[in-house]
């Protein structure tokens, strides 16, 4: 099963005339952050493949659709509440939001390794970065924590359904020490090399770490987790089982 993974910048060979003829034989679309609507939407309706985002740091304007916030304006609040409770924006841009939660796609089925069986893809995900100046979609290294505990009775069920955790935990930031930076913006979070021990999906995939030299790596393997910076556009593929396919 094949991937487009993108995030953090439009590369012109996907906004393109000749995305179809590039990028037409991938299975799914996974947008790991810092992407605008316009461009996910163009990607997702010339494609027409299932597609899966988290947000980052930036590019947030539909942040506050997905995640409640604080309401610290005074007086009336034009998108606040109202705004949340009439829209269920999870498929917006086509795309499903896949920040903080579980998605079992039925739509995608694939040869488990280990099982032989078909199962849904399994994807788990988490948006935003480390916290550096209080803005929008940042997480102090114990609130990402938190945020991935939360998630650990859907991943339990998935274990007991279908025999596995995840195969692809979606993010924008990177695990700690993998591909990251030692500026508080670009640190990674340590909690996903937790995830990576506990629940050993076959990919992560993020963005976050711009690779401006060609030497800079893209992939790291830890455990049994490949680490995929999709920094402008990728490809991956997911190992399936022959039997049965």
């Amino acid at each position: 099963m094949k991937f487009l993974c993108v995030s953090d910048q439009i590369d012109p060979l996907v906004y393109s005339s000749n995305i179809k003829e590039r990028f037409g034989s991938v299975d799914a679309i996974l947008c790991a952050g810092d992407l605008s609507s316009d461009y996910i939407d163009f990607i997702v309706s010339s494609l027409n493949k299932p597609a899966y985002f988290v947000f980052g740091n930036h590019n947030l304007n539909g942040f506050h659709y997905y995640h409640k916030q604080k309401n610290t304006h005074k007086g009336p609040h034009p998108t606040h509440k109202k705004t949340w409770e009439i829209y269920d924006m999870t498929n917006s841009f086509g795309a499903e939001y896949a920040g903080f939660r579980c998605i079992a796609d039925k739509s995608l089925m694939l040869t488990d390794l280990r099982t032989h069986k078909k199962r849904p893809l399994l994807i788990a995900g988490a948006s935003g970065s480390n916290r550096y100046n209080n803005g929008l979609c940042q997480y102090t290294q114990r609130q990402m924590k938190w945020k991935l505990f939360k998630l650990w009775p859907k991943l339990l069920y998935n274990r007991l359904r279908w025999g596995t955790y995840c195969d692809i935990f979606l993010t924008h930031a990177s695990p700690r020490h993998i591909h990251d930076k030692e500026d508080p913006c670009h640190q990674g979070f340590e909690c996903f090399n937790w995830f990576i021990r506990k629940f050993h999906p076959q990919f992560l995939v993020h963005g976050h770490i711009h690779l401006y030299n060609m030497d800079e790596p893209r992939v790291t393997v830890t455990g049994d987790t490949t680490v995929v910076n999709a920094y402008s556009y990728t490809i991956i593929e997911i190992k399936e089982s022959e039997e049965n396919r």
